[in-house]
């Protein structure tokens, strides 16, 4: 009689403990099973990196929406990052809420588990890897130099050795300035040499300043080629100097510092990336928004020779 008893006041309290796993709050282990719990994908990406993302103006959230006050909705996005990031929400049958951090904080990793995942064409390096997991790559392109379209002094990017070189703080071009920037599976040659570096939150500020006239704040900035492109389609007064200096592998990213375990939402994506490129629809979009189809590279990359997991 004892034990029936006793099995009668436990059963409240076993039925109260489960209870707990399903009541607001709650946050599983996994990450993508907490992802898909809370039924938003939180994404990092940058607000004014055209044609990659850009944050709309005037454009107000979208209504019946999951995403958080402080969060963006995708309606208030667009760009070819902004794109993919949506995809990869839909494939996971989730809704996509965009954040805005600085890149400083993205490339050092912990996260802190603010948002899930890194869309904003950040390349593969083994430095970053040391703190970043990257995914199957969704897009691979050229590094290139811009200088003043009035500038007739230098005919090859090794000409702007010694000289003021506009890039972003903590990129690979910073790196590729301090001859210390290592990628897996990539061959770099460095063509520049001493060059006074001069750092910048991103490329916007750098080309506005290289635009103000030939060696007046700058006499180059460094930046991909969609992004080149972009800015010289906009009327800027920039133009490409000679072919590029290297190619980069841009990826998903997710923090290795998460709380939560990250294979099963690395592994997810991985098949989603991999899908979009079997479609073509990465393509597609690369095509839209960066003018050609910077894609098929990227398809290729051995991801399993970087070893991320045991």
């Amino acid at each position: 009689m004892k034990h029936v008893l006793l099995m009668a006041a436990l059963v409240p309290w076993l039925f109260a403990a489960c209870a707990t796993t399903s009541e607001p709050g709650y946050q599983p282990n996994d990450k993508l099973a907490e992802i898909q719990a809370r039924g938003t994908l939180i994404i990092a990406t940058d607000a004014g990196y055209p044609p990659q993302s850009i944050l709309l103006s005037g454009v107000l959230p979208a209504q019946d929406t999951k995403c958080e006050p402080t969060q963006y909705t995708a309606n208030q996005f667009d760009g070819f990052d902004v794109s993919v990031a949506v995809e990869i929400a839909r494939h996971l049958g989730v809704e996509p809420c965009f954040i805005t951090p600085p890149w400083s904080q993205l490339v050092a990793g912990n996260w802190g588990d603010n948002w899930d995942i890194h869309v904003g064409s950040m390349a593969i390096t083994f430095d970053r890897m040391k703190v970043l997991y990257f995914s199957q790559p969704y897009y691979a392109t050229p590094t290139v130099v811009l200088v003043h379209k009035e500038n007739t002094t230098y005919q090859r990017v090794e000409d702007l050795s010694g000289r003021r070189i506009g890039v972003c703080v903590g990129c690979t071009f910073e790196e590729y300035l301090k001859d210390t920037l290592k990628m897996p599976e990539v061959d770099i040659k460095y063509r520049i040499h001493d060059a006074q570096i001069v750092g910048y939150e991103n490329e916007a500020p750098a080309i506005a300043d290289l635009s103000m006239g030939d060696g007046v704040k700058l006499d180059a900035v460094i930046t991909l080629l969609p992004v080149a492109r972009n800015y010289i389609d906009a009327g800027n007064p920039v133009k490409i100097l000679g072919d590029p200096l290297l190619f980069t592998y841009a990826s998903i990213v997710l923090d290795r510092s998460s709380k939560r375990d990250g294979k099963s939402l690395f592994e997810e994506v991985n098949n989603i990336i991999n899908e979009l490129h079997e479609t073509g629809l990465l393509g597609k979009l690369s095509e839209k928004y960066l003018g050609q189809d910077l894609t098929r590279e990227a398809a290729r990359y051995d991801l399993s020779a970087l070893h991320q997991f045991p």
